[in-house]
């Protein structure tokens, strides 16, 4: 071959292309690997929230203990948030608040307890922005303790507040404040004449670990179908693994 003849350059593929069923079977097989990895996450995500769930409301109903021992004023009562406490002591009106929930408000009411920590109360909801006031004198109360809600503070008309923020509380209410609140249960909400507000549980630990498992299955997930393509894509031009097993 001499410089002035052009080069002979080999069109030949590596393999032989694959027909069309069989790369539309890869595909499939991806498709169908993926399906199975994004229900195994969602099972994950929901074996963590009944598992939750059901940690919570036995956390709750474990024997109540008295809350002047175990989550006074000045204390980080982690432990116990979730815990159902007792507690003793009298109503506090002038620190009734309401808090906006949907078409609801919550009624919250500062108790002094009787060693004078100052305990906020969720008494029940209205469907109106009025509340009954608490009962006058001693009472005896108990509800599972919570820790203080996060939120930010929109412009409100007054005597109402956008969460129980501790924050917010201490600008207005006597001290010293337990960590934490109590919402009633029905049959005391109801004694008070409010309608009970819904106990929002605390969520039970290792909720970030679980989550990370249900992301995991849904990577591999979308690994089976980006490989399950690009096998199919290389049989298709002759190249890949499949395609030199076929030829």
């Amino acid at each position: 071959m001499t410089e002035d003849e052009p080069r002979q350059v080999s069109a030949r593929p590596a393999g032989r292309v694959a027909p069309l069923w069989q790369r539309a079977l890869i595909i499939a097989a991806g498709v169908l690997a993926a399906a199975v990895m994004a229900g195994l996450g969602l099972w994950q995500a929901q074996v963590f929230v009944d598992d939750g769930v059901r940690n919570a409301a036995a956390r709750a109903d474990l024997p109540p203990a008295p809350l002047d021992e175990v989550a006074p004023a000045g204390t980080s009562p982690v432990d116990w948030y979730g815990r159902t406490l007792t507690v003793a002591g009298e109503y506090l009106p002038e620190t009734q608040v309401l808090i906006p929930d949907g078409q609801r408000f919550r009624v919250l009411t500062a108790l002094r307890t009787d060693r004078g920590n100052v305990l906020p109360v969720v008494r029940g909801v209205v469907e109106r922005p009025s509340a009954p006031p608490p009962p006058a004198g001693r009472v005896e109360r108990s509800g599972v303790l919570l820790a203080p809600e996060l939120g930010t503070e929109a412009e409100l008309p007054p005597g109402q507040i956008g969460s129980v923020r501790l924050a917010r509380l201490a600008q207005t209410w006597p001290r010293p404040l337990v960590s934490g609140f109590v919402t009633l249960p029905a049959e005391q909400a109801a004694a008070e004449g409010l309608a009970p507000d819904r106990l929002r549980l605390p969520d039970a630990g290792g909720s970030a670990r679980n989550r990370g498992y249900s992301v995991q299955w849904w990577i591999f997930g979308a690994f089976a179908l980006g490989i399950s393509i690009k096998i199919a894509h290389d049989a298709g031009r002759g190249r890949g693994v499949l395609s030199r097993r076929l030829g």
